[in-house]
């Protein structure tokens, strides 16, 4: 297990991607009320203050929250995210894949179309520096925030693609690829965690007003605006029902509106499942060691 005995006594742990603003922010400060240990990975630092002042306030404790540097789009980063949870000797409880990015453009520095090496790769290699730590905890959960979105992806995943730079205009179609991506990560994420006591869940959150949007085109904001959006609270639902109330025989599955539901049929494909990983396995090799 762990270095020190008393990690046994620590209260759980929650590691949040993405948890300065909007559902992460919430999904945060719920947990917090609950008395588990919050920690922050986001990129930067000074925006992630008021939401960790805000929770050792709430909380009157300066123990129940902390910050770890994150940038999804930096696979070293990933790296030393995880070096810097590990190092400090901390059960994960739970880990919430939360961060995503839409509308931006461009490759990642390794060279992955952003919003596949983003929602998908950074959280991939996250998961698994935390794979034995997580195994290690009693009936921990990995949940991974996906989205409706991945309807977008008929065509299924093309290999080629995700290392090259964002084609279409909108950029729907990549972030459509990158949250079937998550779907199809935590399907065998949940099977390669079988016999452990960890679980795994997908969730979609609804169509929710954050700063996620922020670089879609200007264009485009009409057509988003047409849609009802959800606030951040309602938006956070789906991921804290699977973070504590979801059963653990529900592992790999699906949920939206805090229920499970079925998928598009292309993320229900074990096989591409299997393959996405060996290929994301391939890809963070030199970062996992």
């Amino acid at each position: 297990m762990f270095s020190h005995p008393e990690v046994a006594t620590q209260p759980p742990v929650a590691l949040i991607t993405g948890a300065n603003a909007g559902i992460g922010q919430v999904t945060a400060i719920e947990l917090a009320k609950k008395g588990i240990h919050v920690v922050l990975a986001t990129r930067s630092e000074q925006s992630t203050q008021p939401l960790l002042k805000q929770i050792r306030q709430m909380t009157q404790s300066p123990e129940s929250a902390r910050w770890l540097p994150l940038d999804l789009a930096d696979l070293d980063s990933v790296r030393a995210c995880a070096q810097s949870f590990l190092a400090l000797n901390l059960p994960v409880r739970y880990l919430i894949n939360n961060a995503g990015v839409a509308g931006a453009r461009g490759l990642t520095k390794q060279g992955f179309e952003w919003a596949f090496g983003v929602n998908h790769l950074g959280h991939f290699l996250l998961t698994r520096l935390l794979f034995e730590r997580l195994k290690q905890t009693p009936e921990a959960r990995v949940v991974t925030v996906a989205s409706r979105a991945h309807l977008l992806a008929f065509n299924g995943l093309n290999w080629a693609a995700l290392q090259r730079p964002t084609q279409s205009l909108t950029t729907a179609k990549e972030y459509g690829v990158s949250k079937l991506a998550n779907i199809l990560f935590s399907a065998e994420l949940g099977r390669q965690l079988i016999g452990t006591g960890v679980s795994a869940y997908s969730v979609h959150p609804g169509v929710v007003a954050t700063s996620l949007w922020r670089h879609v085109p200007k264009f485009f904001l009409p057509v988003l605006k047409m849609r009802p959006m959800l606030n951040a609270e309602q938006g956070a639902r789906t991921t804290l029902h699977c973070v504590l109330d979801a059963p653990q025989t529900e592992t790999g599955l699906y949920y939206a509106d805090a229920r499970v539901q079925s998928p598009s049929k292309i993320a229900q494909d074990s096989e591409l499942a299997r393959h996405l990983w060996e290929k994301s396995m391939q890809w963070t090799a030199a970062y996992a060691q």
